[in-house]
């Protein structure tokens, strides 16, 4: 587990940022797929937990939710309008039907857990602002700090190529995002933020949050 900034530590998957949470403060954010668990728990090991908050109920941010929740003791958040798809397992409305998304969710989705508290915009998550950014799944949110420009977008946008492994920012693959074009209205909102540390779903942080806004203000 990785510092990145002042109370936000970065919890990488295997191969390392290719799926990541965060714990930031005392709250753990999303929880890989649901063989993570383990890698979850130990990363944990020593620091003070009290909720789990979700950006989205996909696969790849839910899996290893039940698990962590009953081994801690927790209260799961999610997105208000996501309760239901977390509470019931139940993927079809929150993920595009292909070939690759039903065989991730036979492998990575985890089991069905009760919502403590559904998320909207301007709910506080530790020192965090829940910012509404939906598209890539129906009720996505991200979570700002205002206070040194911190950003984690879950996946409104990514730092990795899933093939080659390498840094670089995209766009959600289409193959997994519901809505695309109301996607690309979340990241306009989050770069209208100008933030200075952005951290991904997937992929490395980025230190220097200009690299962010330009790349989204090109796709206009």
């Amino acid at each position: 587990m990785q510092e990145i900034v002042t109370g936000v530590y970065q919890i990488s998957g295997f191969p390392n940022h290719v799926i990541n949470m965060y714990l930031v403060g005392d709250v753990l954010i999303d929880a890989g797929v649901k063989r993570d668990h383990n890698r979850i728990l130990k990363a944990l090991n020593g620091h003070s937990v009290v909720a789990h908050a979700l950006t989205h109920v996909h696969p790849d941010h839910q899996g290893a939710t039940h698990t962590v929740c009953e081994e801690l003791q927790i209260p799961l958040w999610c997105p208000i309008h996501e309760v239901d798809a977390m509470e019931r397992g139940d993927m079809s409305q929150q993920i595009p039907d292909n070939l690759i998304t039903r065989t991730q969710n036979r492998f990575w989705t985890g089991a069905a857990h009760p919502v403590e508290k559904g998320l909207q915009e301007g709910d506080r998550v530790a020192d965090f602002v829940v910012v509404d950014t939906p598209g890539h799944s129906p009720g996505h949110v991200s979570f700002w700090r205002e206070s040194d420009r911190t950003l984690i977008t879950g996946d409104v946008a990514r730092n990795i190529d899933f093939v080659t492994l390498m840094a670089g920012l995209a766009e959600p693959p289409q193959i997994f995002t519901m809505d695309s074009e109301k996607n690309r209205e979340s990241m306009r909102k989050l770069a209208a933020l100008n933030p200075k540390t952005v951290l991904f779903g997937h992929g490395k942080p980025i230190l220097d949050g200009a690299q962010f806004v330009d790349f989204v203000q090109r796709l206009d």
